[in-house]
């Protein structure tokens, strides 16, 4: 199989499950490896898709190594993979996800697809809504006749239509993932007392 390009830092200080988790990982994406905070400070920058951390780092605690990533803007996404139980302290956190462990191999590669996944879905909004801003720019300030004999315009108008069906697309995919549908439940529902 071939390394994916999504990069993946795990931050673990337990090297048999350090060592475990890469090989999990190590099938589908490039994986680097931090024993401690310190170390995962030097390895993580704007290339790293994904890290995968103890609340319990030594050197640098979880929290530490949440607000450096804050601190640099790096537009990775983040999961606890911890024996500590979450506590509400933990909506505050800037995490994606939370693992509680003992963690699968099945549980530990679904995590990482789908915070992948997450980070396409957010590249592709992103794209779409700059596509039909300025669609809606030449809608507003051009004749339909103008519209209609450029064929820029057309192009834009074919890259909107391939936008929306990749980010469509997306959501289905995450929408089909178990607990997605759950999220997708607290968007479109009023909260239970």
């Amino acid at each position: 199989m071939t390394v994916d390009t999504t990069s993946v830092v795990i931050v673990e200080n337990e090297p048999d499950l350090a060592s475990l988790y890469t090989t999990w990982l190590g099938e589908t994406y490039d994986v680097e490896m931090a024993s401690d905070g310190e170390t995962a400070r030097a390895v993580i920058d704007g290339t790293v898709d994904v890290v995968l951390f103890d609340r319990r780092t030594p050197g640098v605690s979880g929290e530490a190594l949440l607000a450096m990533l804050q601190e640099r803007d790096l537009e990775c996404r983040v999961a606890m993979i911890t024996a500590v139980e979450p506590t509400f302290d933990i909506i505050e956190a800037a995490v994606d996800d939370y693992l509680v462990k003992p963690v699968s191999k099945d549980e530990l590669r679904r995590i990482v697809e789908q915070l992948v996944l997450r980070s396409s879905y957010d590249e592709q909004l992103q794209q779409f809504f700059a596509l039909a801003s300025t669609k809606a720019l030449f809608d507003a300030e051009k004749t339909a006749a103008e519209r209609k004999s450029s064929d820029e315009y057309a192009r834009l108008q074919d890259q909107l239509a391939v936008c929306r069906v990749r980010v469509e697309e997306t959501m289905t995919e995450l929408f089909d993932q178990g607990c997605y549908r759950r999220l997708y439940q607290d968007l479109t529902c009023e909260p239970t007392p």
